[in-house]
């Protein structure tokens, strides 16, 4: 093998990380993971991550992390320009992959919004709606949660350093609570969880400790939101209320959205 070839043989992928409208919490998911930052340090090399350092590496990049959603026009813009210098990549977060917290805002008047909190609006430059960055460029893989799993993220890593896909499991909340040992609490309890139609990735964390599921990493695979919404209201909800069960961290994930605008309509039929 030639000198040349071997050194591009042994070559670290480039990793960056990008952040748009969000809190850094999924981002810094990577810092978190202390026993295994430095061998994250040692099988890529950090092109870009203002979190974690100074040192800017140009693309391409094997790898991209974006979290957050796109609210600005300059956001609109920005997310194409990293696209095309990213060979992968994975959004990371309920804000990237489905809008977010501020997602809540394209089911009502962003204008009127921005004149309650800003004193100045006419120097906001704002879209009216929340949006993950798979509606505006091609995403390879995402990953969900409001933060994300570290664990999964250091799949994800490792998957693309070994140039395999990354490894997530499918399943649903409620397969977390029977790992471990939890008792359903929407049968139990009668309260109204989310379980049955987000992802897993979480632990079950909020059934755990006898709350309902918030939906915090999005819709699983193949999900059943009417019938959960059935459910909810054979629970004692009104519509306005299973509105905002499917209204939360992840209101713009496509599932959801629908299921909460039905639950919406069927409301305001309710009060003619």
């Amino acid at each position: 093998m030639s000198a040349r070839k071997k050194a591009q043989s042994n070559k670290k992928p480039k990793l960056a990380v990008f952040k748009f409208a969000s809190c850094d919490g999924c981002q810094l998911s990577l810092l978190d993971c202390e026993d295994e930052l430095l061998d994250v340090a040692g099988a890529v090399d950090i092109a870009y991550f203002p979190e974690a350092t100074r040192a800017v590496m140009k693309g391409p990049w094997d790898l991209t992390l974006v979290e957050g959603s796109i609210t600005t026009p300059h956001d609109a813009e920005r997310i194409h320009q990293i696209r095309r210098q990213s060979k992968m990549l994975v959004t990371i977060g309920a804000c990237a992959t489905a809008g977010g917290i501020q997602a809540l805002r394209n089911f009502g008047n962003v204008n009127a919004y921005v004149s309650a909190v800003y004193a100045h609006p006419e120097y906001i430059e704002t879209l009216r709606t929340s949006t993950p960055i798979a509606d505006h460029v091609k995403v390879d893989f995402e990953l969900n949660g409001c933060p994300i799993n570290k664990y999964q993220l250091l799949e994800v890593i490792n998957a693309t350093v070994n140039g395999r896909r990354p490894n997530i499991n499918p399943n649903s909340v409620c397969a977390e609570c029977k790992l471990r040992g939890t008792s359903c609490i929407m049968v139990s309890q009668g309260i109204p969880c989310m379980g049955p139609v987000t992802h897993a990735g979480c632990n079950a964390i909020c059934p755990f400790y006898n709350r309902g599921c918030f939906g915090c990493y999005g819709p699983k695979e193949a999900t059943n939101t009417a019938a959960v919404a059935t459910r909810f209201r054979e629970l004692g909800l009104n519509n306005e209320d299973v509105m905002r069960q499917f209204r939360m961290f992840t209101a713009a994930a496509r599932e959801f959205e629908d299921e909460s605008v039905a639950a919406e309509k069927f409301e305001a039929e309710s009060l003619i």
